[in-house]
């Protein structure tokens, strides 16, 4: 069976970081509010995040349940997973699209259980915002200890609003990165196979951590 890319300690820096970062804007840039510019949109998002994960009066579960609401208010799911699958977005049956929003996003957020205790102590440095009629880029450098990572941000303005609907890290795209893998399982499996190797790796999460990040 074919499989998407599990994300571990040895997983490159990139593919890490295009997950946890894209949630931390998408999560904060689906409901902006209007007359923000790119810029103080994505300041905005990534900023309310990051202030839960560095708030020391929350415990493990507080925290998630704190960015959990963030996440389940704000995050376009369906937007994203109708980019990522592009052309089989259009084939899909109503059911199939359904449950694709319901297990890619469970599987995103998921996964992003398993990394968020490690993003406490970094920030964010914003270098150059390009608009052109209603598309922006906004550039980044995620600030580490040891390192400055580039990060670009796609937004389009919908209604005075700016949304977030690609970002890049490091030269890889998210939605690219994605569309790539599942597209390839689809040609061998079917919509059927890639529905079921999302809900196994849900189901594995479930297994191994419960309901919390892992310790």
């Amino acid at each position: 069976m074919a499989c998407i890319p599990r994300f571990s300690p040895a997983t490159p820096m990139p593919c890490v970081r295009l997950l946890v970062f894209v949630l931390l804007l998408f999560a904060g840039s689906a409901q902006a509010r209007p007359g923000l510019t790119p810029t103080a949109t994505v300041k905005e998002a990534v900023g309310e995040v990051l202030n839960i994960l560095k708030n020391e009066d929350f415990d493990r579960e507080q925290r998630w349940t704190a960015i959990g609401r963030v996440i389940d208010a704000r995050f376009d799911f369906r937007s994203m997973s109708q980019s990522v699958l592009a052309s089989n977005w259009q084939s899909a049956t109503v059911e199939e699209k359904r449950r694709f929003v319901e297990f890619f996003s469970q599987y995103l957020e998921d996964t992003y259980r398993t990394k968020i205790e490690s993003y406490t102590n970094q920030s964010m440095d914003y270098v150059d915002e390009q608009i052109r009629n209603d598309r922006a880029t906004v550039d980044t450098f995620i600030v580490t200890d040891s390192n400055r990572i580039p990060v670009t941000y796609r937004l389009k303005n919908n209604d005075g609003e700016w949304f977030a609907y690609d970002v890049i890290i490091e030269g890889v795209s998210l939605v690219n990165n994605y569309r790539n893998t599942f597209n390839a399982i689809i040609k061998a499996e079917g919509m059927d196979g890639l529905l079921l190797d999302l809900q196994g790796r849900i189901s594995d999460y479930k297994e191994k951590h419960g309901g919390l990040p892992p310790e």
